[in-house]
Parts: structure tokens; sequence; C-alpha cells
């Protein structure tokens, strides 16, 4: 039949655990979105999805035609970049909340069954 083998983590078995451990993918849970590297892009990419982004957009980009310009263009742009940087600080914390749930769960002590 099929044979199975645990390798323990600890004491004496560490070096033959790292050694067969490179060989097989883990089993960690990972339900971030983010990492510290695609942030910003991956957030101001989700952030533009949303209509009302887009419409701050054109209203900032459209202000920038001298013809048009009905406001100062820093004022114009104050209601984007607020709500962009809200919802960037928002969306931050709740990943790092996730973070760190998931770190917890991936260190809990488990228990193998053998007969």
């Amino acid at each position: 039949g099929k044979h199975r083998i645990v390798i323990p983590c600890l004491g004496h078995f560490k070096e033959e655990y790292e050694k067969v451990s490179k060989l097989y993918m883990n089993n960690k849970i990972r339900t971030t979105k983010y990492t510290l590297l695609n942030f910003l892009p991956r957030n101001l990419f989700e952030q533009f999805h949303r209509v009302a982004n887009l419409y701050f957009l054109f209203l900032v980009v459209l202000n920038w035609v001298p013809l048009v310009e009905a406001f100062q263009k820093e004022i114009t742009m104050l209601p984007l970049v607020a709500v962009l940087t809200i919802i960037a600080v928002k969306d931050g914390l709740e990943d790092y909340s996730k973070y760190k749930m998931d770190k917890r769960i991936n260190n809990l002590l488990t228990k193998v069954y053998s007969r």
C-alpha cells in the first residue's frame, strides 16, 4: 500500500526536515491581497476600477487644460487624493490584520494522528 512519512521539524530531526521540506510545497495559509512591494500599484489599480474615482480623476485631468480650468489645480485634486489615501489606509490595515491572523494560524501546534 501507500506509505506516509512525517518528519517533525523539532530537535534532532530538524536537519532532515529542512532537506526534505525543500522538495515539497508548504501548506501555509495566505489570505492577504498585498505584499510590501505590490501594495501601492495594486491598491491604485483596484481603486480606479470604481466609477467615482475615475470621475474625480477625469475632473483633475480636465482642470489641467487651460481653456477648461474652472478651479485651481490643487483644489480639484484634494477630494481625489483624500479618498485614495483614506481607502489605501483602510485596505492596508485590513490586510495587516489578515496577515497577523494568518501568522497566528500558521504557527499553531498541531497533532498528528498515528495508529
